[in-house]
């Protein structure tokens, strides 16, 4: 008898639940989906007609005790054959693989919405910090995530860096990394460092202003610069000193908001501007901060869109995030009386922060200050080595009319930008504010007989803060401190910044002087060959 064996079957590696079934799988599957779905048909049939008849629905006859039990089997079979797979897809994921996503999850999370570093227990990482980097490159790591992985800022930027150097193919060998306390700026100033840039800091004065001696701290990389500064201040100083005068005091911030109509706008405008609702709106925006006063609120309408600017003292603080906090909690009041008010931005450009712009210019911004000093006609000769005359003329020709032509928006000055700039790098402002604190228009005429020069600066929006952001840093920290304005005065709130506003403002001044003088004697060309000019071979640094 001729036994044909079977060939041996390969066996699988785990049984599946359809081999215990009596019928192809495609036939048990379909059955129990006709199943569920008839009997889910029927109930619902049945359910309505009782609603229909006011008959209580928990009363069962057999035929719909028999279906309800029908539809719990079929949806338990339906459940167990495809939800056990759609389950076990994420039991199977491996650990590592599961906390890596969701770390990864949280910093997208935590970077898109402002959220606080994460207090969740961190990933284990190998120490060894070659495999970091090749794990970093690989983007396995976020390098955003080395401080919070690693627990040390000054390792995470040596990883980062090196991490950084392969994937661009080029080294940063000129860029120093050791030396920097990195714990300072983390989640403060600056994210992902891969170290620090060297800004030499010069010192122009002292400055003779309002009766006190300043030494003026000023970061820069232009060569001549502090030396023109310093000039201005010796000149200014040699006829008695300079006087300055703060005008007003008052952060800005101007959310838009939209309405359904431009009547529904004014509505609220007028609510904003009427007197009778200032002292509510003020024991809302102050509730903010015990710094924050609001001052004014001034609105402009474009069709059904208001912009509302709100005008705040700040304490010694720049303000920004302090009026934004105060203008949040005003919004929110205002949607119990018009809840149709749709906020469409915290910012609408109107406050204006960061850009050149005619409500800065004639209504300020920050702090708005007036400088001027007489200097006399024997230290215009001696020490500017020009004449009073000649920078009357330039002065009109060039930051007046030249400026007019040019259609300039308060730059009616000669360099007021490159003094604040100086100025601002050296103590920690926001060096991005330079654009709306340079506006400056500078004013000279001619006096006693032209004998001697009257030169002003007019400056309506310097925006500076003596605590927050980069003033805490060391280096900048030690600036201020130069300056005697260091931290917040505990006396007399906000007037550490009032006073370095001054003092950016005396600085110009000495600065405009300086420079018109040198233009006037044709020595601009002259002192900037000698004193911006270099012969060093840049190729060969670093090589």
């Amino acid at each position: 008898m001729d036994v044909r064996r079977r060939p041996p079957q390969p066996q699988s590696s785990s049984p599946k639940a359809s081999d215990a079934l009596p019928l192809p799988l495609y036939l048990t599957n379909g059955i129990f989906f006709t199943l569920f779905f008839s009997v889910a048909y029927f109930l619902l049939h049945r359910w309505r007609d009782k609603i229909r008849n006011s008959t209580p629905l928990h009363i069962l006859s057999l035929s719909e005790l028999f279906g309800l039990l029908c539809l719990i089997a079929s949806f338990i079979y339906l459940l167990g054959f495809f939800g056990i797979d759609f389950v076990q897809s994420f039991i199977s994921k491996p650990e590592s693989d599961e906390d890596h996503q969701r770390f990864i999850l949280h910093e997208d999370r935590k970077i898109h919405c402002g959220l606080p570093p994460p207090k969740a227990k961190p990933v284990e990482l190998p120490q060894d910090d070659e495999e970091i980097v090749e794990r970093v490159v690989s983007g396995e790591i976020p390098s955003y995530s080395l401080e919070s992985k690693l627990g040390d800022c000054l390792r995470a930027a040596k990883i980062r860096r090196e991490a950084v150097q392969r994937l661009a193919g080029r080294g940063v060998e000129g860029l120093p990394l050791e030396g920097f306390d990195y714990d300072s700026i983390l989640g403060q100033c600056c994210e992902m460092p891969v170290g620090y840039v060297q800004i030499p800091v010069g010192i122009a004065g002292p400055l003779l202003l309002n009766g006190c001696d300043y030494s003026v701290p000023m970061a820069t990389t232009e060569g001549c610069l502090v030396a023109s500064t310093n000039r201005g201040c010796k000149a200014i100083y040699a006829s008695g000193g300079a006087t300055c005068v703060l005008l007003r005091d008052a952060m800005t911030r101007a959310p838009v908001v939209r309405f359904s109509s431009a009547k529904r706008a004014t509505d609220l405008k007028f609510f904003l501007e009427d007197p009778l609702n200032f002292d509510t709106l003020s024991v809302v925006f102050n509730k903010s901060s015990r710094f924050a006063r609001l001052q004014n609120i001034q609105c402009a309408i474009a069709g059904k869109n208001l912009y509302i600017r709100f005008s705040c003292s700040t304490g010694d603080a720049m303000g920004m995030n302090m009026v934004s906090k105060g203008v949040q909690n005003v919004l929110d009041f205002l949607q119990n009386d018009f809840p149709d008010m749709d906020v469409i931005g915290i910012s609408g450009n109107y406050c204006s922060d960061k850009k050149p712009s005619a409500v800065n210019w004639i209504e300020g911004r920050g702090k708005s200050v007036v400088c001027e000093t007489v200097i006399t006609g024997d230290v215009v000769s001696k020490v500017l080595k020009t004449t009073v005359p000649a920078l009357v003329e330039l002065n009109m020709l060039k930051n007046l009319t030249g400026s007019a032509i040019a259609g300039a928006l308060g730059g009616f000055n000669a360099h007021a930008a490159n003094i604040v700039s100086a100025i601002f790098i050296a103590t920690g402002q926001d060096p991005a504010q330079n654009i709306e604190s340079s506006h400056c228009i500078t004013m000279m005429e001619a006096i006693n007989d032209g004998r001697d020069l009257h030169i002003s600066v007019t400056m309506p929006s310097i925006e500076v803060g003596t605590v927050g952001g980069g003033t805490q840093l060391a280096s900048q920290s030690a600036c201020l401190n130069l300056l005697g304005v260091k931290g917040a005065n505990k006396e007399s709130p906000g007037s550490n910044a009032r006073l370095l506003a001054t003092i950016v403002a005396g600085a110009v001044l000495a600065g405009e002087l300086s420079l018109m003088s040198a233009i006037s004697a044709g020595q601009l060309v002259k002192s900037h060959m000698k004193y911006n000019r270099s012969s060093r071979d840049i190729t060969k640094i670093g090589s």
